[in-house]
Order: C-alpha cells, then sequence, then structure tokens
C-alpha cells in the first residue's frame, strides 16, 4: 500500500496539492438519459461542494483554488481536480477545451477527472490519451461497489462489466484509473466490502479511494435514513473495516483516500464524521501503514 502524499512526494519531489474544479457537467442519472433523481446519496451540487464556480474560465478557477491554499503550500505544485457530477459528459470538443486549458496551466502536474464508467465513448479516451503525452491524466471511476444488488438500491445505472471495460480501454492508452468504493452502503457486510476492494486491485485501477457513507441533506438516502430504513457506521466500526480494507490492498495500488468529509452544512449523519482532525488522527494511530 501506497499513500498518496508519499507517491506525489516521490514522483514530483514536493508537495501536491488536489485543486477542486467545476466545468458546469451535469449527469445521466439527473439529465433523464438514465434517471432523473440521481444516486441515492448523491448531493444536489453532484458532490462539488468544494470545487470552483463553474461560471469562471477553468484558469480563473485554477488561481482562485491556488489561493485558497496558499497558507499551506510553498514552491509545490497542483492537481486540476474536475470533481462535480460527471467529469466526461459532454461533447467532447467542450471536454477538449477545458481540459486542454487546465493541462496548459503551468502550475498544473496533473489532470485528474472524476466520472462514470458509462460516460467514457471511444473519442474522450482518445482525447484523454491525447492530453496525457502532456502531462499525467487521472480518471476517477465512481464504481461504489461490485454487488448488483446494492448498485440497484443506489440507483448506480451501470453494470460491473461497464466499468470493467472502461478500466481496461483506458488502461490499454497509459492512463491511470483511480476507483472510488464506499464503504458502508446499506445492506452490505464487511465481506461483501473487502470483496469489492479485492476486485479493485485485481482489476486494473492504479489507485483507490475508501469513503465512508455519508447522509446528506436533500438527498433520497436522507429519508431513508430518516425513515429508519439505513443505518450508518458508528467510529468503531468504520476503524475496523478501514483496517481490513487495507489489509487486503495489495502493493503498488495508491491509496488516495481512506475516509472523506461530506459538507457539514449538509451533513446529517454519521455526525461524528465532522471532526476531521480527530479522524485522521485516529486512523493514523489505528491504521497499519498509514
Amino acid at each position: 500500500m501506497i499513500l498518496l502524499n508519499d507517491y506525489l512526494r516521490e514522483r514530483f519531489g514536493c508537495k501536491v496539492y488536489k485543486l477542486a474544479l467545476n466545468g458546469g457537467f451535469t449527469c445521466p442519472n439527473r439529465d433523464g438519459k438514465i434517471d432523473t433523481r440521481g444516486c441515492i446519496f448523491c448531493s444536489v451540487g453532484g458532490s462539488g461542494e468544494f470545487a470552483e464556480d463553474p461560471r469562471l474560465s477553468v484558469t480563473e478557477q485554477i488561481e482562485r483554488a491556488k489561493a485558497r491554499v496558499s497558507s499551506k503550500i510553498r514552491d509545490g505544485k497542483y492537481i486540476a481536480y474536475f470533481q462535480a457530477y460527471t467529469g466526461t459528459y459532454a461533447p467532447v470538443e467542450r471536454l477538449k477545451l477545458l481540459f486542454t486549458e487546465a493541462v496548459r496551466h503551468p502550475d498544473i502536474a496533473i489532470l485528474s477527472i472524476a466520472t462514470r464508467p458509462d460516460c467514457l465513448p471511444n473519442e474522450v479516451i482518445e482525447l484523454l490519451a491525447g492530453l496525457n503525452e502532456i502531462k499525467p491524466v487521472w480518471v476517477e471511476l465512481g464504481l461504489q461497489t461490485i454487488h448488483a444488488k446494492t448498485a440497484e438500491y443506489i440507483r448506480r445505472g451501470f453494470d460491473l462489466s461497464v466499468y470493467d471495460e472502461a478500466v481496461r480501454k483506458l488502461t490499454e492508452r497509459g492512463i491511470e484509473v483511480i476507483t472510488h468504493v464506499i464503504l458502508g452502503l446499506p445492506g452490505e457486510t464487511a465481506e461483501d466490502m473487502l470483496e469489492t476492494v479485492r476486485y479493485d486491485c485485481a482489476g486494473g485501477s492504479k489507485g483507490i479511494k475508501l469513503q465512508l457513507l455519508h447522509v446528506l441533506s436533500g438527498t433520497d438516502l436522507e429519508k431513508e435514513y430518516l425513515a429508519g430504513r439505513v443505518d450508518v457506521m458508528t467510529e468503531d466500526e468504520y476503524m475496523d473495516i478501514l483496517k481490513r480494507c487495507v489489509s487486503v490492498i495489495t502493493d503498488g495500488i495508491v491509496v488516495h483516500r481512506l475516509t472523506g468529509d461530506g459538507d457539514k452544512k449538509l451533513l446529517v449523519a454519521p455526525l461524528w464524521s465532522a471532526d476531521k482532525k480527530h479522524v485522521l488522527n485516529r486512523i493514523r494511530r489505528e491504521v497499519p501503514g498509514v
């Protein structure tokens, strides 16, 4: 297991910060192509609450995001992270303009794009492969789980085979894949979660993000939680499953995240996760290799 900060420092020789950008995208799970309700856990902002204003140019967003972290970084580099909604769900001509502007920025070391595996047509993969020859391109895929029953419940909207095919096509073109996995999805056992982590590690991804399930205001998951149909993990339960997940992550896989913090203004549960400093300190104390 390799932690992201260590990996980046070894690769670039300095601290590398992620800048959350917003390309003004939507999602096929929201615009009616698949559904209009979104995934059951996804906020109105499409997980982009910490991203910049999409009305600004990419360069303006980068400069604003840099200013936000200016007190934390000296002589470092940055990742341009298109975080909100589905980062490849737009005509390829528009994607080319946005992503090229990010890659050409002198302070950007990596272009990272969060997207769905069913939103990667061949022409988009060709675009990303070309940009990858200029600067490294990462594609972050929201898998969340390998289990069909859970995927249907959360309204993911694509089969596991679609994810597998996306990973294959991206890796064939030399593009690094990072897979998002949610721990604590309704109805899943610890072994279910471990199976997802093992599958990811064996399937071609170069990195993994482990995310605690958050219940956010305004989501259908909030309705399920308030109706008593969904439980969330306690802090002790999360630490236990996190230790077990880390133990099965294979050598060479970069761990990009071990928890995650929802917007405190939207967080309904689990409230213990809002104390990010405490949670990270406990992870460092208790999770081997961190």
